[in-house]
């Protein structure tokens, strides 16, 4: 359905032994402003919030991951291919910066049972579909995962022009260039009274960035972890395709 990608061309893979790559495209970052008294019960206590200028961050992340592939294998086969779409904040430990997720909706059931086992992350099963026709793209998703508050999503945005490169300490750096994950299991809310925590490094290059410009939102993401609807309109960047590396996961 999609009649134009923007990419980006494939990087040699990092140093050491990597323990999965992944493609990432048709990625739209879309965060607003939000109290940081709001976020601090979503975190254990362990994972400090990590604020810009005071401020913290939330952001709604739909995109396609594709050519999954463990370590030396071959893409496995109805485990290659999926939508995602994730609720996340920013948080710090020890001073290494790093995603929190509240949730991470993919299309693959497969997928997000791995997901949860292997890597302790709160992916949840939706039925989703983003698609692309020229410079517009559309996705939609409805949650299916039993058990848990229901939530559905549909967007459209076009995508825009290229933006500078990201430069350390503004905005778009720290909303974009992030190359740490933590978790505490796959339930949130079991999560964040946890002590266990792990870190997930990541290896890509640097984003390219390009402005964004929605027709329609139309979310329940938010509120179904009990927050309340993010005020005004969300700051958009969108994202052409990289590759990328799981270059290490460990409990810290």
């Amino acid at each position: 359905m999609s009649s134009t990608t923007f990419s980006k061309p494939v990087i040699k893979s990092p140093p050491g032994l990597p323990l999965m790559r992944q493609r990432w495209s048709q990625l739209l970052f879309a965060h607003w402003a939000i109290d940081p008294a709001l976020l601090r019960p979503y975190l254990p206590a362990r994972l400090e919030l990590d604020l810009f200028e005071g401020q913290a961050w939330l952001g709604v992340v739909p995109f396609t991951m594709s050519h999954i592939r463990p370590l030396g294998l071959p893409a496995v086969p109805g485990l290659h291919h999926l939508h995602e779409l994730n609720v996340r904040t920013y948080a710090r430990l020890d001073g290494v910066p790093g995603v929190w997720f509240l949730s991470l909706d993919a299309s693959l059931a497969l997928g997000v049972w791995a997901a949860r086992t292997f890597f302790h992350l709160p992916y949840l099963h939706a039925r989703m579909c983003l698609t692309q026709t020229g410079d517009t793209l559309r996705a939609t998703a409805e949650r299916t995962h039993h058990g848990v508050a229901p939530a559905t999503f549909a967007a459209t945005w076009k995508l825009g022009e290229t933006l500078p490169a990201s430069q350390p300490g503004t905005l778009q750096h720290f909303l974009t260039e992030r190359y740490h994950l933590y978790t505490a299991g796959p339930d949130l809310m079991q999560a964040v009274r946890s002590n266990n925590l792990w870190r997930g490094k990541l290896f890509h290059e640097p984003w390219t960035l390009r402005e964004a410009r929605l027709s329609e939102w139309d979310s329940t993401l938010v509120e179904s972890h009990g927050l309340p609807t993010p005020d005004g309109e969300p700051l958009l960047y969108a994202a052409d395709t990289l590759d990328v590396w799981v270059q290490e996961f460990r409990r810290v």
